[in-house]
């Protein structure tokens, strides 16, 4: 089974980068629009309950102005039997209100917490199902943005954000109707101001606009930064670098501060211009509507009731324009989110797919070529047999493609041309599950998982019971520095393993890889991290391990593959020698070179 990371190179052809971070997208967008209801039809009830409590809310927002301004003529005409019922009426209405804004809040919150846990969910195992190449193209942080930044922003957008516009529009218009209703040649010159604050929405969006997005940009630049910085810390700290980086990060997070202040400046901009319109109403209100009260043709009350309405008209417009720009940056993300699941895995099964059955480990690559870019081929006409149960070891030069070679072994990549066998069977015409399951792969790099050792151990085989994680602790040198922890098997690693030493994670990745018990066993470089005591005993339960087992060992330390049945010679690409370490050497060709000098520590992978 594949435990651990991947052994890809840098860059592979097809697919996509996902690099922008663009902050506001379009007003609507079909496409995202169009695939929204498969996250909403199941949370349909609570989004109606929630819509139902948005309604309530709102009518009684309508209604309580008008209540405000009958209570006061009843007050003017000493009518306080109707002003009973009216205050009983505005009580009601009160509680309603509330009872609408608990109704929409509680139902809202439930779906759209719903919809984040299912659309992160499929994020996560369709993340999981990409092939290697498309993590060779693309940054974690940028991922990460989209899985947790992107999702919480669409949510926004599919259950409040939708219903607040149209709360929005709902008072709006509502508050416009009954205005007129009320008294329409004061509701027509009082909304004469509308035509100007929209004139300022529309300057206003232009420049937030553009502000929004340098926020957005400047903060995922913040976020990169400070990503990668703490995942090199230790190196940042070998160097002595921690001075420079602050200074680097301190210019970005300025470019970060910068750009909020601007985007603060102008929304502050936005709540003055609304008040001054809003008072400028006021005084048209004022003045007109007391010129009526006192020729009779309107009431106090009415005049009330006008100067409430007039307050609460221009609130649901203010919210509007910010709606506006979350509904851009809503769109953005479901745009961003749509686009990276629509990413296909470049390495998928074929319709007609078949189990592999249990391996014997015969590998064959006949004539392969293999590019990570088109046209830009690192492995050249490869042929190679491999017999089930032989030990073979392949060395050569840095990025003579070792690592690539067995990556095809386990199809992480698709041949450009040619093809490779197992037991008889192409990879590609077998199902991916079936063959890992039967690789066992201990990287370079010794990949832990937050969690006890006991855990990481039986990764792969989670059915083992924890004598069989005991067992092969002990067989690969394991058991030893487990058994002096405080809670032995139970010790949690910490994240990637960061409690234990290079070493120590070596070994738990060698156990993890044997326990799954797999036919074919990659080793890359495994005793590079342990020191000469450890090396000794790996070896010794490599030897013992590898029996039966097809073993591909890339080596970086030459000396540690002169056991091995037959030792393959990479240069640029292509296999110049192979033979057992005594025939090699015995050619005095470019391994004898390679032994002579790089038998010690130093040959790269």
């Amino acid at each position: 089974m594949f435990h651990g990371g991947g052994m890809g190179g840098p860059h592979h052809h097809g697919g996509g980068r996902f690099d922008s971070e663009e902050g506001l997208g379009k007003v609507y967008d079909s496409r995202v629009i169009a695939r929204l209801p498969r996250y909403l039809l199941p949370v349909k009830r609570w989004i109606g309950l929630g819509a139902g409590g948005m309604l309530i809310r709102t009518l009684a927002i309508l209604a309580l102005p008008r209540l405000v301004g009958i209570a006061t003529d009843n007050i003017m005409q000493g009518d306080f039997s109707g002003l009973n019922i009216v205050v009983i009426i505005y009580v009601v209405a009160a509680l309603a209100m509330w009872g609408g804004q608990y109704l929409e809040s509680i139902y809202l919150a439930y779906a759209g917490q719903s919809v984040i846990y299912r659309m992160r969910t499929q994020m996560f195992d369709h993340l999981h199902r990409l092939s290697l190449s498309f993590f060779d193209r693309n940054k974690v942080g940028k991922l990460m943005s989209r899985v947790q930044n992107d999702v919480s922003q669409l949510q926004e957008l599919v259950t409040q954000g939708m219903l607040a516009m149209l709360t929005s529009l709902l008072t709006l218009v509502g508050i416009a109707v009954i205005m007129i209703t009320m008294n329409w040649k004061l509701a027509l010159v009082t909304l004469t101001v509308v035509p100007v604050l929209a004139a300022a929405i529309f300057v206003w969006q232009k420049y937030a606009r553009r502000a929004f997005i340098t926020v957005r940009r400047a903060i995922a630049t913040v976020n990169s930064q400070l990503q990668e910085d703490i995942a090199g810390v230790r190196v940042v700290q070998s160097l002595s670098r921690e001075d420079e980086n602050m200074e680097q990060f301190d210019q970005i997070n300025r470019a970060n501060l910068n750009a909020n202040v601007t985007a603060a400046k102008l929304e502050a901009l936005m709540m003055p211009a609304v008040q001054i319109l809003t008072g400028v109403s006021f005084a048209i209100v004022i003045i007109m509507g007391g010129f009526q009260v006192l020729d009779g043709t309107m009431t106090i009350g009415i005049l009330m009731a006008f100067l409430l309405y007039v307050q609460r008209f221009f609130e649901p417009v203010l919210e509007l324009s910010m709606q506006y720009t979350e509904l851009q940056r809503a769109m953005a993300s479901g745009a961003r989110i749509f686009e990276l699941l629509d990413v296909a895995p470049e390495i998928q099964d074929r319709p007609d797919a078949v189990e592999l059955p249990t391996l014997k480990g015969e590998i064959i690559f006949k004539d392969v070529n293999f590019g990570y870019e088109p046209d830009k081929d690192v492995l050249h006409d490869i042929n190679l047999s491999i017999k089930p149960g032989e030990a073979v070891a392949i060395v050569g030069q840095t990025g003579s493609g070792k690592s690539s070679l067995v990556s095809l072994a386990a199809r992480f990549y698709e041949v450009e041309k040619g093809e490779v066998t197992v037991d008889g069977y192409d990879v590609r015409s077998v199902t991916q599950q079936s063959l890992r399951q039967q690789i066992g792969i201990v990287p370079q790099d010794p990949i832990l998982f937050t969690g006890t050792i006991g855990e990481n151990i039986k990764y792969g085989k989670l059915e083992a019971s924890r004598d069989e994680v005991i067992e092969v602790a002990k067989t690969v040198g394991a058991h030893n520095f487990t058994s002096r922890l405080g809670k032995g098997y139970d010790t949690e690693v910490g994240q990637r393993g960061v409690s234990l030493s290079a070493g120590q994670r070596q070994l738990i990745c060698l156990a993890r890889a044997i326990l799954a018990d797999p036919r074919i066993l990659i080793l890359d470089e495994a005793t590079s991290n342990v020191d000469t005591n450890t090396e000794r005993i790996m070896q010794r339960a490599l030897r013992k391990l590898t029996r039966g087992r097809t073993c591909l060992t890339i080596a970086h330390r030459l000396s540690t593959v002169t056991g091995a049945d037959r030792i393959i010679v990479l240069e640029q690409g292509r296999i110049v020698e192979e033979g057992s370490h005594k025939e090699l050497m015995a050619k005095q060709g470019l391994y004898h070179r390679m032994f002579q000098t790089l038998s010690s520590p130093g040959l790269a992978a």
